[in-house]
């Protein structure tokens, strides 16, 4: 327990994670297990495809769902990979929360929140747990970040085979 005490936080300093703007979200499965999606398909004249498995099907669901769910977010695009997800999430906050209070906590940020939420919605229809503890997050700093990460998504089935998230099914 001492050694989740220590951690280091990924976040960015001094940053506020629920003004209005975009955050790129990776969220991990557990071990890096394969059992997402699977990629198939050569690359060469067919494309790669992403085909959900079930688990990959549930997380699919809970993205979209919560999406509507939140008034103060939206999805703007996501992947889901065989072993992790990546999410473009819009925030569209503000200085105060919804009835007027001053910000959540790091901790209880907006893509906390929805990270949070998002795994145990997605756990308690899994009956199990398949996520990673942590997620890892990026502030989209401008225009050029956004549309580089937006490749990213676009680009990550193709280059899944180098990827470092990579792990053999």
């Amino acid at each position: 327990m001492d050694e989740l005490k220590n951690r280091k936080t990924t976040r960015l300093k001094n940053a506020d994670y629920n003004r209005n703007q975009v955050v790129f979200l990776t969220i991990c499965t557990k071990e890096r297990r394969c059992i997402l999606s699977r990629i198939v398909g050569t690359g060469v004249l067919d494309g790669q495809k992403i085909e959900l498995t079930k688990f990959g099907q549930i997380a699919d669901k809970y993205i979209n769902q919560l999406s509507d769910f939140y008034a103060d977010l939206s999805v703007e695009n996501y992947v889901i990979m065989p072993n992790h997800i990546h999410i473009m999430l819009w925030i569209k906050g503000n200085e105060n929360g919804p009835s007027g209070t001053p910000v959540p906590t790091v901790q209880n940020s907006i893509p906390a929140r929805f990270v949070s939420t998002f795994k145990r919605f997605c756990n308690k229809e899994y009956g199990t747990n398949i996520w990673q503890y942590r997620s890892n997050d990026h502030i989209i700093r401008n225009r050029k970040d956004y549309k580089e990460h937006l490749k990213y998504i676009y680009e990550n089935p193709i280059r899944w085979y180098y990827d470092e998230l990579y792990a053999e099914e």
